[in-house]
């Protein structure tokens, strides 16, 4: 009987904890983007439509200066000539603010705006958000928006070592189909 107990109490466990951790639904390619509106690390604010006619990579990340998400920042930045000539914009979200965005922004000269979700609600819109209650945080996802705010790719499985070539394979591709 104690094992039957011990059991339905690590289901229900299990199942609230799964349930907190939900965020909204993934889009899906050739949907429209999500809109967002949010401060960066100098505190301008920026939405979807901005980006109206240029390819964008949006991509979500944890935290600011920790191992996976520095270095998947840095290869942004260390390849931003290359996203540039192909009319795109990289701009990174998390739940940090916009003090320990600018600190991050500084220390690795990064020349692309982190955006505030403190709330996580963009996060969610783009199904991006770990939720524990009181604890949140994006999960490691990138979009491919094209220049008509359109859905292109969605990475899930990001390798921070190797994203940023990766995008600039899969946009190339993109290009090179007419979308």
């Amino acid at each position: 009987m104690k094992w039957l107990i011990l059991f339905g109490l690590f289901a229900a466990l299990a199942l609230l904890v799964s349930q907190a951790a939900r965020s909204g639904e993934l889009p899906k390619v050739g949907e429209l983007a999500p809109d967002f509106d949010l401060p960066d690390q100098s505190g301008v604010q920026h939405n979807l439509n901005e980006f109206t006619g240029k390819w964008l990579v949006l991509y979500f990340y944890p935290k600011d200066d920790t191992p996976g998400c520095t270095q998947e920042a840095c290869a942004f930045r260390d390849d931003m000539h290359k996203l540039d000539a192909m009319g795109a914009q990289v701009v990174g979200i998390s739940e940090d603010d916009s003090n320990s965005h600018a600190e991050f922004a500084k220390k690795y000269h990064l020349p692309f705006p982190l955006l505030a979700d403190k709330s996580g609600e963009v996060a969610a819109r783009y199904g991006a958000l770990w939720n524990f209650w009181l604890i949140k945080f994006a999960k490691r996802y990138t979009f491919l928006i094209d220049p008509q705010g359109r859905i292109a790719k969605v990475y899930v499985k990001v390798e921070t070592s190797r994203h940023s070539t990766e995008i600039i394979g899969d946009l190339d591709k993109l290009k090179l189909e007419g979308k």
